[in-house]
């Protein structure tokens, strides 16, 4: 196990390298860079400075430099805990995403909590009610909540309550909190504003996972040992959450780490920045469009980090929970 653990570590440590580059080196692609729109942005303005400006921040920012040597100082101070400095923001990008990461994995938990708790229950009642009208209206709603984007979920939902209640969801927070250091009366207010984002950005990924338990529950339900687990006179109930369920669970656990968690913090950038929430997600696309690249890739790497990790645990926890399997 240790061994596995090692080479998993090995290989996605290669995977960092490898995204940072070809991330870094894809932000560059589009002709100018950052500090070329903040000139023509300034000589609009008349600025007479613009040039020496522009020509101050360019060796600042390391952007005199070429592409492969820059990204080689940018990988070394990562590495040391040096991320650089926004562009546009003119911040550390490390207090950025320290500002913005906790908001983000608490709507990201928000998110899979919801998934779970709504869809496992469903998909198990649509394998146990095959065929059913109630299956029917379940497997009907999961493909319209395939179908249909988030973020015009989101938008759709954000004019309903704007022309027909008095309700605030923009942002995690009330007005009078936004600024406020933190308070349990703060986290109170973060609650009750969170579920509201936690649903939309959890449509999508719930209505996948029922369609997978329904499946998976199915194919299981078929299987030899849940027939004799009848034949041995166990109650229906028993057979179905106790066997059958446990068994047909465990592939969940792989989808979990490998595309919930990082499919969700990302799907949620689009409708963070519908609902203006302070997450890492908008300010990695408003990066992107400013040709932010420090930030930009720094937020790459991270979310290439989480895939990553939620990969190892999840096979780890497999591992753990079904005997049967064997990583060596």
């Amino acid at each position: 196990m240790l061994s596995y653990i090692i080479r998993r570590i090995g290989y996605s440590l290669v995977m960092l390298v490898l995204v940072s580059f070809v991330g870094f080196v894809i932000i560059e692609l589009p002709p100018g860079d950052f500090l070329t729109q903040l000139l023509t942005e300034l000589e609009g303005r008349g600025d007479r400075s613009a040039e020496d400006r522009v020509t101050e921040l360019r060796l600042r920012y390391g952007l005199d430099i070429p592409l492969l040597p820059r990204y080689v100082q940018w990988a070394t101070n990562f590495v040391r805990g040096d991320f650089g400095e926004s562009f546009a923001l003119e911040r550390p990008v490390r207090e950025v995403i320290a500002q913005r990461f906790w908001l983000t994995c608490a709507l990201a938990v928000a998110s899979i909590l919801m998934v779970w708790v709504i869809a496992i229950p469903i998909g198990v009642f649509s394998a146990t009610h095959q065929y059913t009208i109630g299956d029917q209206i379940f497997t009907t709603i999961s493909f319209i909540g395939l179908g249909v984007p988030g973020f015009l979920l989101a938008l759709l939902l954000l004019f309903y309550v704007v022309q027909f209640t008095d309700v605030d969801i923009l942002g995690l927070f009330s007005r009078e909190y936004r600024d406020a250091p933190w308070s349990f009366a703060k986290f109170i207010d973060l609650l009750k504003h969170l579920w509201l984002p936690a649903l939309i950005g959890s449509i999508t990924g719930t209505a996948g996972l029922i369609r997978i338990m329904r499946g998976n529950l199915l194919d299981t339900l078929g299987q030899p040992f849940v027939e004799s687990a009848r034949a041995r006179g166990l109650k229906s109930r028993t057979v179905t959450w106790k066997h059958a369920v446990r068994m047909a669970i465990n592939p969940l656990i792989v989808i979990l780490g490998s595309e919930a968690l990082p499919g969700i913090i990302v799907g949620n950038a689009l409708v963070a920045t519908v609902l203006n929430l302070p997450t890492i997600g908008p300010e990695f696309v408003r990066a992107l469009q400013r040709q932010d690249m420090y930030l930009a890739g720094t937020t790459l790497v991270f979310f290439t980090l989480i895939l990553l990790v939620g990969n190892l645990l999840a096979d780890l926890a497999l591992a753990w929970l079904d005997p049967r399997i064997r990583l060596e």
